[in-house]
């Protein structure tokens, strides 16, 4: 009650007023033929995004979460909780696909009742008429960067741990599996008394758990000719120190000359560096990282020496920035085609047509995706070469559409 008396004179009716008085000022600046336009996209965009949510949430999470459900006795609270948790990263994917569909639809609609081709009869360009179209794609670039970056990293994150906690699995918020890192530098020559670049140590670990290591293998390959194994149950980072603290395994050596001798210990300090803990503390899916982990991701595995995982975060980063610049991509297609004379089309043609262009993207985008992550081409070029090559298509047939 104390907080609801202490700001009560921030929703007090004067304010409101003022507030609505603004919000209605501006809309009325906006030219009349943008405001009806605005009109005509918004209620299609909105539908469009609540469908495409609704049928991708269908297909890529309830399924799987009902499934769950039944065969792991998933509980509906927590099944809904992880729900609306992956809410977030499906609207960033519908974003784009319901600016296409919208402008595509919408434009469509109005060419096919020769509103179009009234107004471009009062001297009114094409490039003119879809202003109000590219404005509300560059709104929804915006819209989506913030949730992409900001908003479903952590989501996905959460959800991930709300899953875990609901099917009974231990999980504390660090919780990483399968973590592998090898760590570039000098090997020893002790016959030539030289030293080359290479891999001198592998590290793996099962799981990464409530700040320790458990089933920690490492690999040594730092002096010439030797090689050692070390294999224990738990690895604890030691900060003071800068080394590895094992506790209950067992040290392998192997010499030049065949030989081979094996020590078992309890506790045993190991100078490895904390490239393998800060990687441990990064999400390992790229979809629960924003920039700034992406961008650090990056720069520890240039360090470790693994250039595929280096280029898959390459990727990553770029594709941070071309999945929401692909609204405003998409609603200068949308829009340009659907003003292109000979290109009427009813609601249902538009609407498959939609669907198609939005397939044959992604189908790019994946491939090219993928080519850079194995480094066929670059990085930069694969996620950014969808986008260009959309960009000029919708350049083409916005210059076509005035002919």
């Amino acid at each position: 009650m104390t907080v609801f008396l202490r700001y009560k004179n921030i929703f007090n009716y004067p304010l409101l007023k003022r507030f609505s008085s603004f919000i209605i000022s501006k809309w009325r600046s906006i030219p009349i033929l943008d405001r009806w336009l605005f009109q005509e996209l918004l209620p299609t965009f909105l539908f469009a995004v609540s469908a495409l949510t609704v049928v991708s949430l269908s297909v890529g999470v309830m399924f799987d979460l009902v499934r769950k459900i039944v065969e792991s006795g998933l509980s509906l609270k927590f099944a809904l909780h992880v729900f609306f948790l992956k809410l977030p990263s499906f609207l960033v994917l519908s974003f784009p696909m319901a600016i296409l569909m919208a402008t595509l639809l919408t434009f469509s609609r109005l060419s096919s009742n020769s509103e179009v081709k009234a107004l471009k009869s009062l001297g009114i360009s094409t490039k003119r008429i879809i202003i109000s179209s590219l404005i509300l794609g560059l709104l929804m670039t915006s819209i989506t960067f913030i949730f992409n970056d900001l908003i479903v990293p952590s989501a996905n994150k959460n959800a991930e741990a709300v899953l875990r906690k609901g099917l009974g699995v231990s999980m504390h918020s660090d919780y990483v599996e399968d973590i592998i890192y090898s760590r570039i530098g000098k090997i020893s020559d002790p016959y030539s008394n030289k030293e080359i670049d290479g891999v001198t140590h592998l590290f793996y670990a099962k799981q990464f758990q409530n700040k320790k290591m458990v089933d920690v293998t490492v690999l040594d390959f730092s002096r010439f000719g030797y090689k050692q194994m070390l294999v224990a149950k738990n690895a604890l980072w030691n900060e003071t120190d800068s080394s590895w603290e094992f506790s209950n395994g067992e040290i392998l050596t192997m010499s030049p000359d065949g030989g081979s001798t094996t020590i078992t210990f309890e506790d045993y300090t190991y100078p490895l560096d904390s490239g393998l803990k800060k990687i441990s503390d990064l999400p390992k899916n790229p979809r629960y990282m924003k920039l700034s982990d992406a961008y650090r991701a990056k720069e520890l595995y240039k360090l470790s020496g693994n250039t595929k995982q280096e280029r898959r975060m390459k990727v990553s980063i770029q594709e941070k920035f071309t999945l929401p610049i692909a609204c405003l991509v998409f609603s200068l297609i949308g829009s340009s085609l659907a003003c292109t004379p000979n290109t009427r089309s009813n609601q249902s043609k538009g609407f498959v047509l939609s669907i198609l262009l939005i397939i044959i993207y992604y189908i790019v985008s994946f491939v090219f995706s993928s080519l850079g992550i194995s480094g066929s081409i670059s990085p930069v070029f694969a996620a950014w070469f969808p986008v260009i090559g959309s960009l000029s298509g919708g350049i083409y047939l916005l210059n076509n559409a005035d002919n």
